[in-house]
């Protein structure tokens, strides 16, 4: 950096020196044409002859010199406690949990660095992986051969035999003869055991191993809190679909009810699509779904409310095209809207008109929806309490939802809901916005990552 501040200073004074020069000194100063083509020319000689930093050094016949290691150097895998670093820093396969498949890929990465002949990982019962002499009666999802693992699991702590009769295999012709077996852990709970075999009498690093063992206990841990925290959000969004309205059900089927007589079919359709509506709500998996899904599910919902409100409800779209294959939260635009539908339109005599919003921003990679109403709009207080901060959106959209009247308007359907939601799912690379124009109604916009 520091080089290119310098080339930078020399190139100002080139210029600085050829106006001077061209302009001042020259009588009749040179034409403006010349005097910038000198000025490129002395500026171009100067940048390919300094070694700035954006370039590099300079090196004789354009190649740059090799890093030599001195001879007392020596590679950071070397040492058997550089790998344990390294593997600190490093993704192995244990951080998805512990499976039988990233139990053996974590015993080949493993078997170099803790320079045993054989590594094992089991469960509290079972061997999940092993590799090294012995593969043939170790065998990966067979019950444990050793007395040490059990031992290791039943005690809680390291297990360290230097003789056949110890490591206790259950064949007599086992060329493991030694063995460190360290417990794995969650929190305080033994979920397996990591073991380390030789050949010999001389037993692996007790110390080794114990670090090795707390490094992948640590995997773990972090593997069990993603688990949890994709429970967690899977049991948000059923709390989601457990929420859908129920006075919204009752309207509709009144709705088709007074229209079964007088107009059959149009009671056909929006029973059919009503139908709809709920096996999109009930039946999607996932947490994540094509805007194009969603967008119809938003659709169908707004079709059956205009049904019900008749010439109240005007529904505008603006759709970027862009926008229809990217990724979004399941459930979270549909409560959107139906809160300016409800709380909106539906609290304005005259009724109104719901927007709907979605464009994609490839330079922030982000996509952006914007659910709009000229309704009743948001109590002055309840909106100031919902845009102090993102943490009190969810409880103050929860005091309002169980409020009496639900005199709070748009914080009624599912923002507390969808807020945690998002932030399991993005963390704090999502934003979320509610505001009331000058014009009237309110204003909500969802900007998430482009997925």
């Amino acid at each position: 950096m520091r080089g290119s501040v310098v080339l930078a200073a020399a190139v100002l004074s080139i210029w600085a020196v050829v106006y001077v020069v061209t302009q001042l000194l020259v009588a009749p100063a040179l034409p403006v044409l010349p005097t910038v083509g000198i000025g490129v020319l002395i500026t171009v000689v100067t940048v390919i002859g300094y070694p700035s930093a954006l370039r590099g050094p300079r090196a004789v016949g354009g190649l740059l010199p090799s890093r030599r290691s001195e001879p007392h150097q020596h590679s950071r895998s070397d040492h058997p406690d550089h790998g344990v670093r390294d593997l600190a820093v490093r993704s192995i396969p244990l951080r998805s949990g512990l499976t039988q498949d990233a139990a053996r890929r974590t015993c080949e990465l493993l078997r170099p660095m803790l320079s045993g002949d054989a590594v094992s990982i089991t469960d509290t019962e079972n061997i999940l992986a092993y590799i090294g002499p012995g593969e043939d009666h170790h065998v990966s999802g067979g019950a444990m051969q050793t007395v040490a693992a059990p031992r290791a699991v039943r005690k809680g702590k390291t297990v360290v035999v230097r003789d056949k009769a110890g490591v206790g295999c259950r064949r007599s012709d086992c060329a493991v003869i030694s063995a460190v077996v360290a417990p794995l852990r969650i929190g305080q709970r033994v979920v397996g055991t990591l073991g380390v075999y030789q050949a010999t009498t001389a037993a692996p690093t007790r110390q080794l191993v114990e670090d090795m063992a707390n490094m992948l206990s640590l995997h773990l841990e972090l593997a069990e809190l993603d688990r949890e925290k994709q429970l967690a959000a899977s049991a948000r969004l059923d709390a989601l679909r457990a929420q859908i309205n129920p006075h919204f059900l009752f309207n509709i089927l009144n709705t088709i009810a007074s229209k079964a007589r007088t107009r059959p079919e149009e009671a056909r359709e929006l029973l059919l699509r009503l139908s709809e509506f709920f096996r999109y709500a009930v039946r999607q998996e996932g947490h994540l779904a094509e805007f194009a899904q969603e967008y119809f599910f938003v659709r169908t919902y707004l079709s059956l409310e205009q049904a019900r409100f008749g010439d109240r409800l005007q529904v505008r779209y603006d759709i970027d095209p862009q926008v229809l294959t990217s990724r979004v939260p399941v459930l979270t635009i549909q409560p959107l809207v139906e809160n300016a539908v409800k709380h909106g339109i539906g609290a304005k005599k005259e009724g109104g008109t719901v927007r709907l919003r979605a464009r994609v921003d490839p330079l922030t990679r982000t996509t952006l929806i914007r659910v709009s109403d000229d309704g009743a709009g948001m109590d002055p207080e309840v909106l100031a309490r919902l845009t102090a901060g993102r943490e009190d959106i969810g409880d103050h959209a929860e005091s309002v939802l169980t409020g009496p009247d639900s005199s709070g308007g748009h914080a009624g359907v599912g923002l507390k809901n969808i807020s945690e939601r998002l932030d399991s799912l993005f963390g704090n690379r999502y934003d979320l916005s509610i505001s009331t124009p000058k014009s009237g109604g309110t204003v909500v916009e969802l900007r998430i990552p482009l997925r």
